[in-house]
Order: structure tokens, then sequence, then C-alpha cells
């Protein structure tokens, strides 16, 4: 991670930190269909299993207190994107990647429009709009050992 995108994830508020997750996953998943297309099965399972990281740390972060309705459809979505995801690693499948990229897509877009809109910030819970100290350590730090082809993720293969 350069010293650029430190810095912007350093001063993002939570919802910022959440669209640059979606984009994490956009970014795995285009080089996972890459694979596909250069049967690359060690790269596609590397990026598989970054995707499926980003898939469980953000269902590990929603809140149930907040709003119980919201948080199980994005569990719900989270648990299906992950299932998708394996599924076309393990078949193989460009088209099973792509539909997984449109879902994602559409649920980042989203995301991306509550970030603008200040009528959504009003109804965030506060730790989405100023949570930042918490969020970026443990995100730096994850993608940090991912580009610095950290032992651990190599280890594991989806």
């Amino acid at each position: 991670m350069n010293g650029y995108q430190q810095q912007s994830l350093a001063g993002a508020t939570g919802i910022d930190l959440v669209v640059a997750l979606y984009d994490g996953v956009l970014r795995y998943l285009y080089r996972a269909v890459q694979c596909v297309d250069e049967d690359d099965v060690y790269g596609r399972r590397m990026a598989v299993k970054r995707v499926t990281d980003i898939f469980i740390y953000l269902q590990s972060t929603l809140r149930t207190d907040v709003c119980v309705k919201t948080t199980t459809s994005l569990a719900d979505f989270y648990a299906a994107m992950f299932q998708l995801t394996l599924e076309a690693s393990y078949y193989n499948s460009k088209e099973t990647f792509e539909e997984v990229i449109q879902c994602v897509r559409d649920v980042r877009d989203a995301w991306a429009i509550a970030a603008r809109d200040p009528e959504a910030q009003a109804v965030l819970p506060r730790d989405l709009r100023s949570r930042e100290g918490q969020m970026v350590p443990a995100v730096v730090a994850q993608a940090q050992m991912a580009e610095s082809g950290g032992h651990a993720s190599a280890r594991w293969s989806a």
C-alpha cells in the first residue's frame, strides 16, 4: 500500500472505509477473472482468498444493535457473495465471477451514494461517520500484509 493510499484511509470516515473495502473486493474479483482467462490456478485462489477475507471482515463488523433488518440483509448478501465466489473458483467460472462483480458493484454504488448524501449521513450510526481511528489500523495492517506476501494468506486457499 503506497503512502497516498494510507493517507487517504487515515482521514476516511467509516462509510468511506466500507466503500474502500468494496473496491478491494472488486479489484480482487477482476483479478480472479483474469486468472481464469490465463488458467492461473494459484493466482485465482489468492484473489478468491482476499475476496472472502474481506467478506468475512465486513460480516464481522455488522452491528445488529443499530438496525436489525438492514444488518440481516447485509449478512445474507455477504454470505451469498461468499458462497458464489467459492463456487466460481471451484468451477473456474468466469460467468459466476462476473455475476458476483455485478452484485457487489450495485451494493458498492449504494454505499458510495450514501457516503455523499448528507441526509443518509445523518441517520448513519456515529461509528460509521467517525470511527476511522478504530477501523483504519486493521484495514491497513491487513492490506500491508497481503501486499508484502504475508505467509498467513499464502497457506490458506479457496
